[in-house]
């Protein structure tokens, strides 16, 4: 008998060097035919703006040799008469190969979708930069998660009671940590639906400022006074916020108080006039002016106009040039502004006869 033909484990050395050959041969078909793709779609991903070449060539470069040789190993293993026992061990930890294979493959298909977000920003912020690295931590936890939960029940380990207590501590430890839990997926919100960003001149109820930072708890905001507001991420997104930053125009509504003894003409006139003020400016939009109302000691005038710029400087500025604009027409109209006046009437009771005192 030959040395190829004596048997070792149930097959002989020939079965035996025959399977090597395969899984040898596959390991090696399956290594060039990673790299010959890899340049392939790497080289066509670098002329496309497609992101799904991107995608295939970052999965290809991710195939890990321990795959492929499982993978060899397996089909090598199909010439062999294995027992029953090395057949299932071999095929689960091939199937363990697999599992860990597809983690990285998701994680890498993460990555690659993070980067592509912050080349369309161009500019990352630090808070951004750190809600991102918060979000990828949760998204490798669950994945590896599962991975480790479906190893583990291939290998004929009876995961359900371990779901269950994992599932009761889960929900302890969430409501131990629920406001942080909180505030963390409600940063996530900001940094995906972008309500705000850093930068933003917010009012939130009777506080404003300017936004300095976006953490993955809390929102601090430089207030006008000098101060640093610091809102938890929760609380920010139940609140109604006001971003004046992305106002393409401001609307301005003012009034101008004449007193009552302007003449009718001179009434009529006013409109036309501070409209002919206002659509001088450069910067404004004039919407409308009424006589509006008879006030107290004032004849009312109510005027409406569109800065057609969000700066609050250039909406002052803009103000300012009108109502000097209006002081000087008025002046040369002969129109006197209202203020707060009081007219008394006396009545001087009558003597016993008949004269008034």
């Amino acid at each position: 008998m030959g040395i190829l033909e004596r048997v070792f484990l149930e097959n002989t050395v020939k079965v035996w060097l025959i399977a090597f050959g395969v899984a040898l041969l596959g390991f090696l078909a399956l290594s060039i035919l990673k790299k010959i793709l890899g340049r392939k779609v790497t080289a066509l991903a670098q002329k496309t703006a497609s992101d799904v070449d991107d995608f295939a060539a970052d999965v290809i470069h991710r195939t890990k040799p321990f795959f492929l040789l499982m993978v060899s190993l397996y089909l090598g293993s199909h010439s062999l008469s294995l027992p029953g026992t090395a057949k299932q061990i071999l095929s689960r930890f091939t199937i363990l190969a697999l599992l860990i294979q597809f983690a990285i493959w998701g994680n890498g298909l993460f990555e690659c979708w993070r980067e592509r977000i912050q080349r369309q920003k161009r500019e990352e912020e630090p808070a951004t930069r750190a809600t991102y690295a918060a979000l990828g931590f949760l998204v490798r936890l669950g994945l590896w998660t599962v991975v480790l939960l479906l190893a583990l029940d291939n290998f004929g380990i009876n995961i359900t009671a371990l779901v269950a207590g994992g599932a009761v501590g889960g929900i302890a430890v969430a409501l131990a940590v629920q406001n942080i839990l909180g505030d963390l997926f409600a940063s996530m919100s900001i940094l995906l639906d972008k309500p705000i960003v850093i930068g933003d001149f917010i009012v939130v109820d009777d506080l404003m400022g300017t936004v300095e930072q976006i953490g993955l708890k809390t929102t601090r905001v430089r207030s006008l006074g000098g101060e640093q507001l610091i809102f938890a991420n929760s609380d920010l997104l139940k609140s109604r916020i006001r971003n004046y930053k992305r106002m393409e125009e401001r609307r301005a509504v003012f009034s101008v108080g004449v007193v009552y003894q302007t003449p009718p003409e001179k009434l009529a006139a006013i409109p036309g006039m501070i409209k002919e003020i206002i659509q001088a400016q450069e910067l404004a939009r004039f919407d409308r002016s009424h006589f509006k109302e008879f006030g107290n000691f004032s004849l009312d005038f109510e005027n409406v106009y569109y800065v057609l710029s969000p700066d609050y400087n250039t909406y002052m500025n803009v103000q300012q040039a009108i109502n000097l604009a209006i002081f000087r027409r008025f002046q040369e109209e002969g129109i006197v502004f209202a203020y707060p006046t009081k007219t008394i009437f006396i009545v001087r009771d009558e003597d016993p006869t008949g004269s008034r005192e």
